[in-house]
């Protein structure tokens, strides 16, 4: 049988030692230090084009991550992220030397996304997953009135708000940390329900309920409280009612080293 030909590295410098990890593409945001980097690097491991990766290693910050997720979404290539952004929660420590054996090292984290689908004001269904949450939020200057259902039950009559967002554990400290949210390990198989600016009930900080059940949101007065909902970078606007479940059948690997594993970064979010 003829041995099937791999597309030829960026560079050649170390190209000898691409087959002992597999093939790397390295991706990039705009941003200059992402850009430095990555020519860094592939003039050290070399790369090949990301549809012809093994792992993708993303240079950025967690939006850049979130997108290169979003990219891969259900193709099987893990993505190892580096951090060359701000906040980098989803992101390793930058460092060029032994990439191959921090790869070989990583541990896998498969994460599934929460599936939106958003109905708007002139009945059109919008579908789009998040990674880390599906949120509504007000866009005039009157409060939303929402009304929230899980699996078909209602649970909360009304609730006046600024918005609400629906988190996964790897978005639990993103947004949903913002609006005093409860941080999810990863995990954990429960979605957080967090109110943003909850004027009725004022005391109500949301709820957990299990990744299993569905999450329906209710606009009401949708003429006179306009309602947009977003899912990650996805957003609808005018929305009447919002679903969003977790989609098993969907999934996303994120490579972790494990001596700053995503319990350990929880860990170190909780404790300041």
């Amino acid at each position: 049988m003829n041995e099937v030909a791999r597309p030829a590295p960026e560079s050649l410098a170390d190209a000898d030692a691409v087959p002992a990890y597999g093939r790397i593409a390295f991706v990039a945001s705009e941003a200059p230090d992402a850009q430095k980097a990555r020519a860094k690097l592939v003039a050290q491991y070399g790369s090949v084009a990301p549809e012809d990766a093994d792992i993708v290693v993303a240079l950025g910050g967690d939006g850049f991550m979130l997108q290169t997720l979003h990219r891969f979404r259900d193709s099987g290539i893990p993505i190892y992220g580096m951090n060359r952004g701000s906040v980098g929660f989803l992101m390793n420590s930058y460092r060029q030397e032994d990439l191959p054996a921090r790869i070989a090292a990583a541990q896998r984290v498969v994460i599934h996304p929460l599936m939106m689908e958003a109905t708007d004001v002139n009945g059109k269904l919008h579908r789009a997953p998040a990674i880390n949450e599906v949120s509504l939020i007000r866009q005039s200057y009157q409060a939303a009135k929402l009304r929230i259902a899980i699996d078909g039950k209602m649970r909360m009559e009304e609730l006046i708000c600024d918005g609400v967002l629906v988190a996964t554990p790897a978005g639990s400290t993103a947004y949903n940390l913002s609006a005093q949210g409860p941080i999810l390990p990863i995990g954990t198989p429960l979605l957080a329900i967090t109110p943003i600016s909850a004027f009725r009930p004022r005391r109500w900080r949301g709820a957990l309920v299990p990744d299993r059940a569905r999450v329906d949101i209710a606009v009401m007065e949708s003429e006179k409280r306009p309602v947009n909902a977003t899912a990650d970078h996805f957003q609808v606007l005018n929305v009447v009612a919002v679903r969003a479940r977790l989609d098993p059948t969907s999934s996303m690997t994120m490579l972790v080293d494990r001596d700053h594993s995503m319990e350990e970064r929880i860990l170190r979010e909780q404790f300041g």
